[in-house]
């Protein structure tokens, strides 16, 4: 049986600061023994897809901005530390964080939540494509794209935690 506090503790954080999700998936019933990175990730994807639109906005804002002040300030999830170092965007110029600042902000005035993107396997070229690509859809587009981001990221983050199916 799956002791829930310990559930929690270690797939609380999977969807950023978010860890109703993992509660929800819990009470749904959702999440079977054994555990498995495939498993835990199909519980907790629809827990996050069977939440409000406010809810899944809420997530989306949870994450940080790449390259932004949190991760210079060092107050990242451990999680978001690894990723962005991974990518490198914790060794940018000072002109490459200065474009990242400014996609970041015109990004987050224009949809109202960061720029999401699962860097594993990306370079801070990749993403600066990606993000000057994205910042030209459409709200309804973006929302989508960066929902589908988060997933991505929480599968990264169960195949780290949990073997495969």
């Amino acid at each position: 049986m799956i002791d829930r506090a310990d559930f929690l503790d270690r797939f609380g954080g999977v969807f950023e600061h978010s860890p109703f999700i993992a509660e929800r998936a819990l009470d749904a019933n959702a999440v079977a023994e054994p555990l498995t990175a495939g498993g835990v990730h199909a519980a907790l994807t629809d827990a996050f897809r069977k939440a409000s639109r406010a809810e899944q906005l809420g997530v989306l804002v949870a994450h940080p901005d790449l390259a932004g002040k949190l991760a210079i300030a060092g107050g990242l999830t451990e999680d978001s530390r690894k990723e962005q170092a991974g990518a490198g965007l914790d060794r940018l110029s000072a002109a490459e964080h200065a474009r990242f600042t400014e996609l970041n902000s015109g990004y987050v005035e224009k949809f109202g939540f960061p720029f999401i993107i699962a860097v594993k396997g990306l370079d801070k070229d990749d993403i600066l494509a990606a993000f000057e690509k994205r910042i030209g859809n459409t709200a309804d587009e973006e929302f989508a794209t960066a929902k589908s981001q988060v997933e991505r990221i929480a599968l990264l983050r169960l195949n780290a935690l949990l073997p495969g199916d």
